[in-house]
């Protein structure tokens, strides 16, 4: 939840300690605002300074107190979890009489516990944050060490294997200590942490975004490992010290990818990046033949011909992009599909078995709730097949097969580009499931295969019309509540795009399934009230159509404003809706690609509308790690 960034330089080196801190610090503000901090080790003492809010109040802090030149450095923007965002609770938290210190993501559960021992031995605490308790605890392994191990660098990386091995619950830990000024440990238990290796520096941080001004060389870590940095080494143990290997690779994006490329938001310029992200997703999927193939899904062809259910586990707009894939894999495959909540499903004592499949979607392979899912499931004798945008990512190395949707990095914290290509995603699952078990002929396949090659160019066209899209957000920001109605794969979308206003613009804001309409939700209809319709093909299901073409004039006769998404030739729709968005042509099942968009972009800019920060919506973080 939180960003952390770690740094270790030959002194005198190009950058300072600092720079490097907050400018990782910056591109990683997305996973927590609450409160920001950083300590640099310096002449044989430990500076930090820390501030509530957002990281401008920490630089403005450091403008006012300055901070000593160093070579090693910790940083941390903070997402409340134990105690509230206050400078008390911010992190860096000191222990040992200011000379260690650390920051911390996740949640350590025996806190209460180990605090109440370390308050009974005379230790006491300033902060309501768990994370002062880590450091303490630190600190106090730290003392006991001094005449077993001579070097403080090493006598920190011990100290950590052993404070690990108390620790209970999600956790990654960074530490420095003053004692070693050109080393900096941490650790990992079901918590992103990753290396970044440079020449005679070395960065860590709770993703690549980071570092990824200095180095495109990264380091993943397993669960459960310790890593020691210097300028000119990386040291991987185990929590009980023993030697262990990470694994390398290299960045496959650059510093320009996270920058906003003089869009006003990284939400609208991801919005604008989603014909490349679908794109990217899609590309070199075919051989020579122009069969589907999947190189990922190294799981064997026999027990996926066996599979007889798919449960499908994800969180918020994942969630909602698992339920488009549900119509698409049954009706391709003909296999039973579930889309479970991931934070509901391994409460629910599920049937799973060595027979169901089970496809995880997480953008950035790191929710806890999804990551907890999937090690039920597999308990259980599930296969796993994850689809995630993020390389390396815990999710996918803990799943039997991964998809990776190459969408490039998502900074806003409301999912756009990462919820399409999630979705273009799973339509390859289902389609090479379908190819593999026979529910599809070859020809058929390649059909819908060349129709999803066309979407990316579709997707332009809506962004390209935008104009009228952002025109209707800003006459409509004084609205108090939004309806979104939709059926079969525009359900999906209607409870997209309700929970987009809900995100960034702190509106009611409800999405139903169309045919529920009369069932209830048509009550909270009254004059005035804008009402969204995703409107299904007429060359789909003709009934079906014609059943959302009356929801719309049931609305408008009780006096909504009705704001119809339809495709481009569907004039019937045209005598009840106030409004009319525009998407061109394409099969049923594939709509939710272009149908998505605009629903996107109302939300944006009826949000930059009322001048709220679109990017870091309030009390929301880009990857929840904690459940």
């Amino acid at each position: 939840m939180c960003g952390i960034v770690g740094y270790v330089g030959r002194p005198g080196h190009a950058h300072t300690a600092l720079d490097v801190v907050l400018e990782g610090l910056r591109r990683l503000e997305y996973r927590g605002y609450d409160s920001a901090g950083v300590a640099v080790v310096a002449d044989g003492t430990i500076d930090a300074r820390k501030k509530s809010g957002k990281l401008a109040n920490l630089v403005g802090e450091i403008e006012r107190e300055s901070l000593p030149d160093a070579s090693t450095g910790i940083g941390h923007t903070r997402w409340a979890t134990h105690g509230g965002p206050t400078d008390r609770n911010a992190h860096p938290h000191l222990a040992d009489d200011g000379r260690l210190a650390v920051i911390h993501n996740g949640i350590i559960e025996n806190f209460a516990e180990l605090k109440a021992e370390l308050a009974d031995s005379g230790h006491v605490f300033v902060s309501e944050t768990d994370t002062e308790v880590a450091a303490v605890l630190l600190a106090c392994l730290y003392r006991s060490l001094i005449d077993e191990v001579a070097d403080p660098g090493q006598r920190l990386t011990v100290a950590m294997q052993r404070a690990c091995q108390r620790l209970e619950g999600a956790f990654t830990l960074l530490t420095v200590h003053a004692d070693a000024a050109d080393v900096v440990v941490a650790a990992r238990r079901s918590s992103p942490l990753v290396v970044g290796l440079g020449e005679g520096e070395n960065f860590l941080g709770s993703d690549v975004a980071g570092f990824i001004d200095y180095t495109r060389r990264a380091v993943e870590l397993g669960q459960d490992q310790i890593v020691t940095i210097t300028p000119e080494a990386m040291e991987i143990t185990d929590f009980g010290g023993n030697p262990a290997e990470g694994t390398e690779y290299e960045v496959d994006w650059d510093v320009a990818a996270a920058e906003k490329d003089g869009y006003s938001s990284f939400m609208l310029k991801e919005i604008n990046e989603q014909p490349s992200a679908v794109e990217q997703t899609l590309m070199g999927r075919l051989d020579p033949q122009g069969n589907l193939m999947l190189d990922e899904l190294r799981i064997d062809e026999s027990i996926l011909r066996a599979v007889d259910k798919i449960v499908v586990v994800a969180c918020g707009t994942a969630a909602y992009a698992g339920q488009v894939a549900k119509y698409a894999i049954e009706h391709w495959c003909r296999i039973p599909t579930e889309v479970e909540l991931a934070h509901e499903f391994r409460y629910r004592d599920p049937i799973v078995n060595e027979k169901t499949l089970v496809v995880a979607f997480s953008q950035s392979g790191e929710t806890m709730d999804t990551l907890m899912a999937v090690r039920h499931a597999r308990e259980q004798g599930a296969k796993v097949v994850a689809i995630c945008n993020t390389n390396g990512s815990t999710i996918p190395r803990e799943s039997d097969a991964v998809i990776y949707t190459h969408a490039g990095p998502e900074i806003a914290v409301a999912s756009t580009k990462a919820f399409l290509s999630q979705i273009a995603a799973a339509y390859l699952l289902g389609l090479y499931l379908a190819q593999l078990r026979g529910t599809k002929f070859a020809d058929e396949v390649r059909e819908v295969l060349h129709e999803l090659q066309q979407v990316p160019a579709k997707i332009q066209t809506v962004l390209d019309a935008a104009g009228k899209v952002t025109d209707l957000a800003r006459r409509m920001s004084d609205a108090d509540s939004v309806l979104f109605l939709g059926r079969h794969v525009g359900y999906p979308v209607a409870l997209e795009g309700a929970l987009k206003l809900k995100e960034i613009a702190y509106i009611h804001a409800e999405g139903f399934a169309a045919g529920e309409l009369k069932h209830g939700p048509i009550a909270l209809v009254e004059e005035g009230q804008p009402v969204f319709v995703i409107v299904p093909s007429p060359r789909g299901r003709d009934s079906l159509h014609a059943k959302v073409v009356s929801n719309i004039q049931e609305v408008r006769a009780r006096g909504a404003i009705t704001i119809v998404i339809a495709e481009e030739g569907d004039e019937a729709v045209t005598p009840y809706a106030n409004e009319v968005i525009r998407v061109p042509r394409t099969p049923v099942l594939l709509a939710p690609l272009l149908t998505t968009v605009p629903l996107q972009l109302f939300a944006c800019e009826l949000a930059d509308s009322k001048g709220y920060d679109v990017d870091q919506p309030r009390n929301l973080a880009k990857s929840v790690t904690v459940e």
